[in-house]
């Protein structure tokens, strides 16, 4: 057992998400959103770096050693999963582990709208889950995975860096592919994933314009392609994709995403006050005929709109979905206000002035 392992057990036993460790600081977890402490000893460069190499394959502590920087997953059998990141700083090494699950939980345990599930037997096109990092966006689309994997009989393809919820095929032949390990890019394996007869493709993280272009053309020939973005709306997502193409190239893939575009999900984590734990709110877009000609005329501020005339093919926009979760009293005031889209719904639900003054 290696000596960090220590660290990781008491992570799940706290139902903590993420564990930091950090040169010159005592070890700390991030429980239910908040930073709290370990009671340990203030950790030595030396001592933290010794206790890093244990668990690093030797080709990404070269990595690191080169660049200040690495990725890569760690396994505890029966454990979990952790996602880990090595960084340089000022006063020497750190790392950040987030726990991934090894038990996938379905889109009914983690409360998501009955829509999300039926995501997973669309037939083909592109659907885009985003929201800020640690907003749960990994856990969103292991649950509509799995349920492709439990209802289809298809070929799945994930890519990623490094890979985060595994699934066992079940009705489904599953492939994971890990960036760095099983494939040098994203673009590298999507452009391979083409060739290898698939019906559903998980691109981990839609980063640069090639791999975007790549997901896109995927979806509009005949594939089901599941991505992430850093995006707080589904009106934003469909301009950062297109954004980030040449001004040349924007009206053809603004006709391009138009037809292959399938769903918007953008979540937003809060921290429950009515018990122990998280929930999600979602902004929901379904690209249904009238989204998608939104989209090709270049009419992405209507989006929200139709979005709020279209609750009966499931959409919601996110602020009405915080509404709901503040309703219900799981989430405080304060929080909905910050993470809202429009404040001045929440404004009046305030007992204080607002945290931020800009928004004020």
């Amino acid at each position: 057992m290696a000596k960090i392992d220590a660290f990781f057990e008491l992570m799940h036993e706290q139902g903590a998400s993420d564990l930091h460790l950090v040169t010159g600081q005592q070890p700390a977890l991030r429980i239910r959103g908040d930073i709290e402490r370990i009671k340990f000893n203030v950790l030595e460069n030396d001592e933290l770096k010794a206790m890093l190499y244990e668990i690093t394959p030797e080709h990404k502590v070269k990595q690191f050693e080169e660049t200040g920087d690495v990725d890569f997953a760690y396994e505890i059998p029966g454990l979990a999963r952790y996602r880990a990141n090595f960084f340089m700083q000022k006063y020497g090494c750190a790392a950040v582990f987030r726990e991934i699950p090894t038990k996938i939980m379905t889109a009914d345990q983690l409360g998501l709208p009955a829509v999300v599930s039926k995501l997973a037997s669309l037939p083909r096109g592109l659907v885009l889950v985003t929201g800020p990092t640690g907003s749960g966006k990994s856990t969103t689309l292991a649950a509509i995975i799995d349920e492709a994997n439990r209802t289809r009989k298809d070929h799945i393809i994930t890519v990623e860096d490094p890979i985060e919820f595994v699934h066992t095929s079940q009705s489904c032949i599953v492939n994971h592919r890990e960036v760095g390990i099983h494939t040098k890019t994203f673009t590298a394996a999507l452009r391979g994933a083409l060739r290898e007869d698939p019906d559903i493709i998980l691109v981990g993280e839609m980063r640069d314009l090639e791999t975007i272009r790549l997901a896109v053309e995927a979806a509009s020939t005949g594939h089901l392609v599941f991505g992430t973005l850093h995006t707080s709306s589904a009106a934003k997502t469909v301009d950062r994709v297109i954004e980030v193409f040449p001004a040349s190239e924007q009206m053809q893939i603004r006709s391009t995403l138009a037809d292959g575009l399938r769903a918007v999900l953008s979540q937003v984590l809060f921290k429950r006050v009515d018990k122990k734990g998280r929930c999600a709110a979602l902004e929901i877009m379904i690209a249904n005929s009238a989204v998608r000609n939104l989209v090709r005329e270049a009419k992405t501020f209507q989006i929200p709109s139709m979005i709020q005339t279209g609750k009966k093919f499931g959409m919601q926009l996110l602020d009405d979905s915080i509404m709901d979760l503040l309703n219900k009293g799981w989430i405080s005031p304060d929080e909905a206000y910050i993470k809202a889209n429009d404040k001045t719904k929440f404004r009046p639900f305030l007992k204080t002035a607002p945290g931020d003054f800009t928004e004020a």
